[in-house]
């Protein structure tokens, strides 16, 4: 089962491919992509699981686009993404994918990474076309 320190060795051997992060807490990383992708992605061990987060943008609920881009949001999780989901928390849409840690290793890890943040590259400028003050 990977630990909370493996963890943290994984973002360690990710770090030499350009990526930054910072400790929250004992559990908790925010992790900086860089280039051009400006997201924060969220790593939390959560025995039995380690989620991976980053939210996209503020629900839109004055331009009447909102049942326009739930709809998208399904299309995209159907079609595009693999493990991870678009959902809707705390009035934010947000992208999370969740890893067991009983099998999990650094190829696993990078892998959901990279899928998240190619994800987000795609998709970014056609969701946050949605956004009200676009």
């Amino acid at each position: 089962m990977a630990t909370k320190d493996d963890i943290e060795s994984f973002l360690d051997r990710m770090s030499a491919n350009g990526i930054s992060y910072f400790a929250v807490d004992d559990n908790t990383w925010i992790v900086q992509p860089g280039g051009a992708l400006d997201v924060d992605v969220v790593v939390h061990h959560n025995p039995p699981v380690v989620v991976l987060r980053v939210k996209v943008m503020n629900v839109p609920v004055k331009n009447g686009r909102g049942a326009d881009l739930n709809r998208r949001l399904l299309e995209l999780n159907a079609s595009d993404l693999v493990h991870g989901s678009y959902g809707i928390s705390d009035d934010s849409i947000v992208l999370t994918e969740a890893l067991e840690l009983s099998h999990l290793d650094y190829e696993e890890f990078q892998a959901s990474y990279e899928s998240m943040t190619l994800a987000l590259a795609t998709h970014l400028r056609e969701l946050t076309s949605y956004r009200e003050d676009a």
